[in-house]
């Protein structure tokens, strides 16, 4: 309880009855929504009792993940998040199936291929740019006012571990990776006045669809010997799940968070102490 000092042990309570109202009474949308960690986070956030709109570019896809979730409390919203018709028209449909927007997860984001920096075509690198940091600002635009009108809210940019270092190969990727991070903590200055909170997440590579592509690119041929170098590089040695991602996203998005903005939270079994 907000203001309580000390501890009760009559406020103890099990990690799956906090997560079952953690979220309730709340709306999230979620970009990227078709992916490992837009539906791991989905599962989440419903079952901590949220409504949750899913947006990703293919119905199909978008389709799956709801299915797949099995959830009544989740419905999808086609969208390309670089047009800023989509992303207020996305924001709009959360607004008008649910109430309001209280959470946004702005996850969506492509990696482009694995290639030096002097053979990088100029359009891909403008594609990686427009996804991975127009389409969050997009989403923080429209979404600033939906969150207003509830009286604030809180915001989750998905970055990654290439956000604060840089990986060869992937130039586009490493350099929108960081320039999110600017883009959160200029959003977490301006929405502070009301109540809005904006914070990054930023996984290490997370089995997912994702990083079979990136395996391929940096090994072709050979992606198990790949996946095999990346986890031993990390100190836990393992990938992330999706769901390592989403416990965090889940904790970002509550009221249990509410001091946190600004804030650059890595999710990445040690690769940030190395």
């Amino acid at each position: 309880m907000a203001g309580q000092s000390g501890y009760s042990c009559a406020s103890e309570v099990t990690s799956g009855q906090k997560i079952m109202g953690q979220l309730t009474g709340k709306v999230a949308v979620i970009t990227g929504g078709a992916g490992g960690i837009g539906v791991a986070a989905a599962q989440r956030f419903s079952a901590a009792g949220a409504q949750v709109l899913l947006v990703d570019l293919q119905q199909e896809q978008l389709d799956q993940a709801i299915a797949d979730i099995g959830s009544p409390q989740v419905s999808g919203f086609t969208a390309d998040v670089t047009s800023a018709a989509d992303s207020q028209a996305y924001i709009a449909a959360a607004v008008s199936r649910y109430g309001g927007v209280d959470i946004l997860l702005a996850n969506a984001g492509i990696e482009g291929p694995v290639t030096p920096m002097m053979d990088y075509d100029e359009a891909m690198f403008d594609k990686v740019m427009a996804v991975n940091v127009k389409g969050v600002w997009l989403s923080m635009k429209y979404a600033f006012a939906a969150m207003r009108e509830r009286g604030g809210g809180s915001i989750v940019v998905t970055s990654s571990t290439t956000g604060v270092k840089g990986t060869r190969g992937i130039c586009a990727y490493t350099t929108s990776k960081h320039a999110v991070i600017g883009l959160m903590r200029n959003a977490a200055l301006e929405g502070a006045a009301d109540n809005i909170r904006v914070n990054t997440v930023n996984p290490s590579p997370t089995e997912t669809l994702m990083m079979r592509r990136l395996e391929d690119g940096f090994t072709t041929g050979d992606q198990a010997g790949a996946h095999e170098r990346i986890a031993n590089s990390i100190p836990l040695g393992r990938y992330g799940a999706p769901e390592d991602v989403a416990n965090l996203m889940l904790f970002l998005a509550s009221d249990d968070s509410r001091f946190l903005t600004g804030g650059i939270y890595m999710v990445d079994g040690g690769v940030s102490a190395t």
